[in-house]
């Protein structure tokens, strides 16, 4: 009996209150986490957050809005209540509520809170700037903590198998390797091994060793790549084996390397929207790049292209054929499949240029099998990466 009560209680929440005759009401809790989803999705309700806002206007609105945001992280879980601020966003325009410092204050952040604070940082008051900043620096150093390790060590540990050492300094030393391969000459009076071959990385080389240009499509639509994007480039920044470059475009070209000390900074310097010229950011990309045969480069875009796509073609070409790593990643986040210019990607990948999505969890190994020189576009679909057609081997 218990059982049929809970499940009517579930179908009513789900269902809203045009289901109250069949499920039957609720009382308690339940109750309130049902005002809780009425209020955003029952735009024609009394309690909707819409009504509040169109009669009230912004100041009006926003007390409702924060106990309407400590309500959802009172009854729902985190990763629910991320997904409920986003849809406050999309479906009633709120994002004037990010303007103030107390609803700030009371949101979730997450990504997608990011992307939107990157969209209205040239119009955030000066009175919300520092709340802002907070939220960011927290979602930022969040994402450190869980991204900043794998990428290290993938990176660092390819670099090691890609640039062995035979005549290493004692600094340079891979000693784990050393002792495995030296095993057979244990002198057991002295109770010591003999090293008669040494194996070292190669990490104390006086130049990097890879270099890495991160190329990045800021119109809106990538703006959860742009800040995944921003916080490998700051770690890998951070390895002396690896330089970094990041380029951020949309019709113009700001390189933000300097930058990637303080993901914060950097995305806050950001212009999300606006055309986009491909062609005009590989080009510029093209000329930082002074080693073709040891330069990682990764685009970072939806491929739309606003500029010239048969030029952008050529340098596509030329890039692959100078010995360039060149990798397409469509978008660089969690959301799924995204849209994307489907002729273009069959293009480029005709080039030598595989395109696929990636997710923030997989772009450690991603890194990894580009600095072994694997092939990315067969590594992709071995990691259910759709990728384009067509790719030159």
């Amino acid at each position: 009996m218990n059982d049929d009560i809970e499940r009517l209680r579930r179908w009513r929440l789900a269902l809203g209150s045009e289901a109250e005759a069949a499920c039957g009401g609720l009382s308690g809790p339940a109750a309130e986490m049902d005002q809780a989803l009425a209020a955003l999705y029952d735009l024609s309700g009394p309690g909707s957050l819409a009504g509040r806002d169109r009669r009230g206007g912004r100041g009006g609105s926003a007390p409702g809005v924060a106990r309407w945001l400590g309500d959802i992280r009172r009854y729902f879980p985190s990763s629910v209540v991320q997904v409920m601020q986003r849809d406050a966003l999309q479906r009633l325009d709120m994002r004037e509520m990010l303007l103030q410092p107390e609803m700030l204050q009371t949101v979730q952040p997450d990504v997608h809170l990011v992307a939107n604070l990157m969209a209205l940082s040239q119009v955030i008051p000066a009175g919300t700037k520092d709340t802002a900043r907070r939220v960011v620096r927290q979602v930022v150093d969040d994402l450190m903590k869980r991204l900043e390790e794998p990428l290290r060590s993938a990176v660092s540990g390819a670099l090691d198998r890609s640039q062995r050492n035979r005549r290493p300094r004692h600094a340079e030393i891979d000693w784990h390797r050393t002792i495995r391969a030296n095993l057979r000459h244990w002198q057991p009076e002295y109770r010591t091994i003999v090293p008669e071959t040494l194996h070292g990385y190669g990490r104390k080389s006086r130049r990097p060793q890879r270099e890495v240009v991160l190329c990045i499509d800021q119109s809106g639509s990538m703006a959860n790549s742009v800040v995944y994007a921003s916080i490998f480039g700051a770690v890998m920044a951070s390895l002396p084996a690896v330089a970094t470059r990041l380029v951020l475009f949309d019709t113009a070209v700001v390189d933000m390397t300097e930058e990637l000390d303080d993901p914060v900074e950097l995305l806050f310097g950001v212009q999300l929207g606006g055309g986009t010229d491909i062609n005009g950011a590989v080009g510029y990309c093209q000329s930082l790049i002074r080693e073709p045969r040891n330069t990682i480069f990764v685009l970072i875009s939806d491929l739309y292209e606003g500029g010239v796509e048969d030029n952008l073609l050529r340098r596509a070409a030329a890039l692959v054929d100078s010995g360039v790593q060149f990798i397409t990643l469509l978008a660089l986040s969690d959301e799924g499949a995204p849209a994307y210019d489907h002729a273009l990607a069959a293009k480029l990948a005709a080039l030598g240029v595989p395109s696929f999505a990636c997710t923030p969890d997989a772009f450690p190994g991603l890194m990894a099998a580009a600095i072994r020189r694997d092939d990315v576009g067969a590594w992709a679909a071995t990691q259910g990466m759709a990728t384009s057609p067509k790719a030159r081997r």
